[in-house]
């Protein structure tokens, strides 16, 4: 069956579809890792976007249900240049393909997708969709007729709906450690999920915390409840300037306990000091991207995945100062602050997909935890 791709400025490309059959729209957007397709495709931070595969094979070895990074799958689309129809993997319980018809979601495959690409980079991310019922005219048209990705708070659509304590026996280990004995289990870790990962719950239980996850609206007084040792605040989809709600309690916990913020969470915490956010042309979504450390001068490659970054500007005379910066355009990567026990990054320590450099990252936040 025949789909066709286009995006808003008009550019039209045809391919197969690999997918569901239908319609849908997003943001389109590009990730350029080797590996690690279902993390990607299951990762909240992909909410209202289309996401391209800028490596050439995609499906090789195949699907399990162990690799979930969360309850479903997160994107609204997927774009591959050649879809492996026979994976080679003793843990694969299922093709791409099959995968993406069992989660309704649609994509195309045989795309050029190193054009899109570099479409993409020159001109910038944009509103784009799939179909494959309709003809190329009428899907530009759906496409100017579908609300734009930054009026939609996708936060809301991914977390979860009332909050839980995180049970690692329900799915798998992450790869660093194994288990940790049951008495072991000192730190309770609140969670204010707006669109957490699985392996971060997993690092957190790794180290020997007890993760309570919390809807994105949940209020600082709902997390300050259960009495945590520290907050963690989470990556998740889409305009940081959406979450005023978010940015209130983020705010409210400032100074109460240890913060800990990832991607999104580190947008909040630079708007929670005085910072503002602002988009990025094509984003940062791969997992080789160097980032140096302004305290020690180490660089770690890293897995990103976002569309927004913060200016420090606003930051003078808050206590929060910039910690690490990327090195391929010079933007915020970090924040820590000179006095509270804050700091976040801008980037995935947990990786999954991507390099595991970042890691002790976790560490260090559970030695906050016992200073």
């Amino acid at each position: 069956m025949k789909a066709i791709l286009a995006l808003k400025d008009g550019t039209v490309m045809e391919g197969t579809s690999i997918g569901a059959p239908g319609t849908t729209t997003g943001q389109v957007v590009f990730n350029t890792s080797m590996t690690g397709y279902q993390e990607m495709l299951t990762d909240p931070s992909y909410g209202g976007q289309i996401l391209t595969f800028t490596y050439p094979l995609i499906g090789n070895y195949g699907v399990t249900p162990e690799d979930f990074e969360s309850r479903q799958v997160q994107v609204r689309g997927a774009v591959l240049k050649e879809l492996a129809p026979v994976p080679s993997n003793w843990r694969s319980e299922q093709t791409l393909e099959h995968f993406l018809k069992a989660h309704r979601v649609i994509g195309v495959a045989g795309v050029d997708t190193r054009a899109l690409t570099r479409h993409l980079r020159m001109i910038g991310v944009m509103m784009g969709g799939i179909s494959t019922e309709m003809s190329a005219q009428e899907l530009i048209v759906h496409i100017h007729n579908a609300p734009d990705y930054g009026s939609i708070d996708y936060v809301q659509r991914v977390s979860t709906e009332k909050p839980f304590v995180w049970k690692p026996e329900e799915v798998r280990r992450s790869p660093h450690t194994g288990p940790v004995p049951a008495e072991t289990q000192a730190w309770r870790v609140a969670v204010l999920d707006l669109g957490v990962k699985y392996n971060i719950l997993r690092r957190l239980t790794d180290l020997g915390c007890e993760p309570h996850i919390f809807p994105a609206t949940a209020r600082a007084e709902e997390l300050l409840e259960i009495d945590p040792a520290g907050v963690l605040v989470s990556p998740g989809p889409g305009d940081p300037d959406r979450l005023g709600y978010a940015l209130e309690t983020v705010e409210a916990l400032v100074g109460k306990k240890p913060l800990f913020g990832i991607c999104l969470g580190h947008q909040l915490l630079g708007d929670a000091f005085g910072g503002r956010t602002f988009p990025l042309k094509f984003g940062h979504r791969g997992g080789n991207h160097p980032v140096k450390d302004l305290q020690t001068g180490a660089v770690t490659i890293t897995s990103q995945n976002h569309g927004y970054a913060v200016d420090p500007q606003g930051l003078e005379g808050s206590g929060m100062e910039v910690a690490r910066i990327n090195l391929n355009d010079g933007t915020v990567e970090g924040l820590r602050h000179r006095e509270l026990p804050i700091f976040s990054i801008q980037y995935h320590p947990e990786a999954s997909p991507g390099p595991w450099d970042s890691d002790p990252l976790f560490q260090e936040f559970v030695d906050r935890l016992e200073r």
